[in-house]
């Protein structure tokens, strides 16, 4: 299958086929009048049939009338066609741990991957934002310590002055902003990411004098590259830092990257530090840019990855996609879903750094497992968020659909992650550590950054300087809070692997 990349494949007509084989329903896309009943009864169907068709577990769904789409209701047609994702997503189960494939540790009986969406995925994977332009999180050994994780150039709070490390001591007049009490993270993430247009805060920085913000919603464009440096570890060593925070479309993010990258180049850098810590992914073609930036100029031709999708589609058998599309016998099987190197630039390593967390997933993590059977990886942080499987989107009237329809393997056949990196365990040589989310991003003394900076140095990862503030163990977020925040935190629309794929139309 040619493969010409774009944002994603979008199903320009839902076509269907209901209960009867020859029983045909075209549901217009794209419509921003009213639904009526009817043509909502056409995209539950919709929702439920191309799932059937195209979702790599969709041998554990039941059948239609079974399943009986049209029996999910809600508050509106959205939270209605949600609960229908949903409920799909919870069939299949992952034998290795005896829970659905897409178990949500921090909402069982949602979708740990699958959702649908409104449009406004695509427009943020285009590198096009309109909200506050910041992101937070606690200080792991502090359950009321709220940080500011990272701010968006450009955008309304770096207009505002406001930096990363940076601790929140109010919102919108509320003082209690505790991790463990769900009222408090409930309303956290309701100020943040909800859908008021304004936002009061009081910040205390570094410095320890506050200051009070307003901020209003605005859009703006995303730069991917929140920062990068060179930093000097010796005579002989020198490190190239980078923060890359979304896989936006290679469009907007692949101009960032080369200066980035062309910059580490000329000034020499020995080892190299991907800062992936809050990157949930987005587009695999950006994926793919960046492991051609770094992987090394020998690999040019190797194999990179492998698509894998259900043995459906491997067979042939799409009557949905191919009632709208040409697609030749085949497309859909692994050899002809295989992805190269093309080496860009010139930058020569062999070893990279990674920095993960719980909020590192999919395009993020393919990055990671591309460059395994091929170069010295090291992984720095917490456990990354597991998500193994991406999807190409289906337009459904003014919705879009999203479901896994293929898993990734790379060129030694390494994939499977549904439960995540952990640093130093088998297959992810590295550190276990906390994000120091008191620190601003290049701050050499930040604990993850400081552990690769030494293991250049000195050749391990024992860090020398100063770690982070010691706190009562009644003050610390356990690991199982501490997930459960990461989780209700990052929502799972962040967590993308897109596949722009490219079907003719008929």
């Amino acid at each position: 299958m040619k493969r010409i990349f774009y944002y994603a494949l979008v199903l320009s007509v839902g076509l269907l086929s209901a209960c009867k084989k020859d029983k045909k329903i075209i549901v217009a896309p794209g419509d921003t009048a009213v639904i009526t009943p009817a043509a909502f009864d056409l995209i539950r169907d919709s929702v439920y049939l191309y799932t059937k068709e195209t979702y790599l577990w969709y041998d554990a769904l039941p059948d239609y009338k079974t399943f009986a789409p049209r029996s999910f209701t809600g508050s509106d047609a959205l939270t209605a066609l949600t609960s229908e994702v949903d409920k799909m997503s919870q069939y299949k189960i992952n034998p290795a741990t005896g829970l659905p494939y897409e178990y949500y540790a921090a909402a069982p009986g949602e979708a740990k991957y699958s959702f649908i969406d409104d449009g406004s995925v695509s427009t943020e994977l285009g590198g096009t934002n309109g909200d506050f332009g910041f992101s937070v999180f606690y200080n792991n050994l502090d359950h009321t310590d709220l940080r500011i994780k990272y701010v968006y150039d450009t955008s309304p709070a770096s207009l505002a002055g406001i930096k990363r490390g940076y601790r929140i001591t109010k919102i919108n007049g509320r003082t209690s902003l505790n991790a463990d009490n769900n009222s408090d993270l409930n309303f956290v993430i309701a100020a943040i990411f909800g859908t008021s247009s304004t936002i009061s805060m009081t910040l205390l920085k570094p410095d320890n004098t506050s200051v009070d913000v307003t901020l209003k919603t605005a859009t703006y464009t995303t730069n991917p590259v929140l920062t990068y440096k060179v930093i000097n570890v010796s005579d002989t060593k020198k490190v190239g830092y980078i923060v890359f925070n979304t896989f936006t479309v290679v469009s907007n993010a692949g101009p960032q990257l080369l200066k980035a990258f062309t910059d580490f180049t000329t000034a020499g850098i020995t080892d190299l530090v991907v800062d992936l810590r809050y990157n949930g992914g987005g587009s695999v073609e950006t994926a793919e840019y960046l492991d051609n930036l770094i992987a090394p100029a020998s690999n040019t031709g190797n194999q990179m990855f492998t698509y894998y999708y259900n043995d459906k589609l491997q067979a042939d058998n799409h009557p949905l996609l191919s009632a709208i599309y040409s697609i030749n016998k085949g497309d859909f099987l692994p050899a002809n879903n295989q992805v190269k190197f093309a080496k860009i630039g010139s930058l020569n390593i062999n070893r990279v750094f990674f920095i993960i967390t719980g909020a590192t997933a999919s395009a993020s993590e393919l990055t990671i497992n591309n460059l395994r059977p091929h170069m010295d990886v090291q992984f720095i942080g917490r456990t990354s968020y597991g998500k193994p499987v991406g999807f190409f989107a289906i337009d459904i009237n003014k919705y879009q659909l999203y479901v896994p329809q293929f898993e990734t393997r790379n060129s030694a056949n390494q994939g499977g992650y549904y439960s995540g990196m952990k640093p130093d365990t088998t297959g992810y040589p590295g550190v276990f550590d906390n994000d120091d989310v008191t620190k601003d991003f290049g701050d050499t003394s930040e604990v993850l950054l400081h552990h690769a900076l030494n293991y250049v140095k000195n050749g391990t990862f024992a860090v020398t300087g100063p770690k982070i503030q010691s706190l009562s163990k009644t003050q610390a977020l356990s690991d199982a809070q501490l997930k459960h925040v990461t989780d209700k935190l990052n929502n799972r629309k962040s967590t993308l692997m897109i596949n722009e794929k490219t079907l003719r139309r008929k």
